[in-house]
């Protein structure tokens, strides 16, 4: 049934890149503090860097409980999961880390992501996974689920956002600065893009 692999390569980097649904898991240190699991979407934002690495476009949004966990501990799972043709659930659990705008290696990482505008989705940070443990799973008991198109929603609302008026935003939420359980978050105001 379920596999371990040595790398994201051939076959499975093929599922996961096609995939326009994936979600993320990541929880605090405290055993009393929120697990948060997220959905990601938006064709485009998701990229494998090499067979170890991968890496995703963190947009504007009303939390920041990934990067508050990141920048705790750096333990996170990735999941997709095939809602047509053959029944797979990949997991990678690994290692996170929140590139943000700032970063030297933000403008390099960008280069990954050629068919999004990022600017256009109020653009956080990149958040790189080191893959440390690979696996696969059935999937007999997902089903079947037709991909439509990507929703144009995000983009509509975060276009029209600069850096002052996305800081802004981003300082009138309640858990963005820090998470639910008050670890530090997205680091605010938020820093310019070195791009």
């Amino acid at each position: 049934m379920g596999k371990t692999y040595e790398r994201i390569d051939g076959r499975l980097r093929t599922f996961i890149e096609a995939q326009p649904l994936f979600f993320t898991a990541t929880a605090p240190l405290a055993g009393d503090g929120t697990v948060n699991l997220s959905p990601k979407g938006l064709t485009g934002c998701f990229a494998v860097l090499d067979e170890l690495t991968v890496a995703y476009l963190d947009f504007a949004g009303s939390n920041a409980e990934t990067i508050a966990h990141l920048r705790e501990n750096g333990r996170i799972t990735l999941m997709w999961c095939a809602f047509q043709g053959p029944p797979n659930i990949v997991r990678v659990h690994g290692r996170g880390e929140p590139v943000f705008r700032d970063d030297p290696r933000f403008a390099e990482l960008l280069t990954h992501f050629p068919d999004i505008d990022p600017t256009a989705h109020g653009l956080r940070a990149v958040i790189v996974v080191s893959a440390e443990l690979i696996r696969d799973t059935c999937g007999y008991a997902v089903p079947f689920m037709a991909y439509e198109s990507d929703r144009d929603l995000h983009g509509k609302r975060f276009a029209r956002e600069d850096d002052a008026s996305l800081s802004a935003y981003f300082t009138k939420k309640e858990h963005i600065a820090s998470s639910i359980d008050g670890l530090p978050g997205l680091p605010l105001p938020l820093p310019p893009s070195t791009v």
